[in-house]
């Protein structure tokens, strides 16, 4: 197994994958949430939700595949550490596109701690309210002021989405160091 050839490394790496798919999984489980809502109201979602689903999936794929190859003593840790410095970027790209207008929205001050519900026809009120009135759509900056819980679900993706900014530079760190003690204990071949 490959804990015994990296040590605390190895653990470190497993720990860091695993804090990732959590993450990603939540976030993924509040998006679609509120896309399925938005479906079902036949409003189109904003771009920010599809392209946070978007980049959540994909990565919790590629969380997946990579832990398995860990576990096998398979994975690549040079391509491994590209693809997570790829994934920061996206990650922080999400994280910069959700929270830009939520760092403004203070969710305290939308409505009374009793108005904090989930219930169908807040959300289709919300819906309605943001609409944006020339192209139809659903503009995602006043709809995340809508009520308390979209914007308090909202702030729950921002942060983990900067979790996961630095959860996905640490790992990335990790497979540097753990693909340069692979060099270094790697044995040296012998010409006869």
């Amino acid at each position: 197994m490959a804990e015994s050839n990296h040590g605390a490394l190895a653990a470190t790496f497993k720990i860091v994958r695993v804090l990732q798919a959590v993450c990603l999984i939540a976030i993924i489980g509040m998006t679609a949430n509120f896309i399925a809502e938005m479906i079902t109201e036949n409003t189109t979602p904003p771009n920010v939700l599809i392209g946070t689903l978007s980049v959540t999936c994909i990565a919790v794929l590629y969380c997946a595949i990579t832990f398995i190859l860990f576990l096998d003593s398979i994975l690549p840790f040079l391509i491994n550490t590209v693809m997570d410095g790829m994934l920061l970027i996206a990650v922080v790209v999400v994280a910069v596109t959700v929270g830009k207008p939520l760092s403004y929205v203070d969710c305290q001050a939308i409505g009374s701690a009793s108005s904090v519900s989930s219930s169908a026809y807040e959300f289709t009120a919300a819906l309605g309210n943001s609409l944006d009135k020339n192209g139809g759509g659903l503009n995602y900056n006043n709809w995340i002021g809508a009520t308390q819980a979209i914007c308090y679900e909202m702030k729950a993706i921002w942060g983990l989405s900067i979790a996961l900014c630095i959860l996905f530079a640490f790992s990335g760190i990790c497979s540097i160091c753990l693909w340069r003690r692979s060099k270094l204990v790697a044995p040296k071949s012998v010409a006869a």
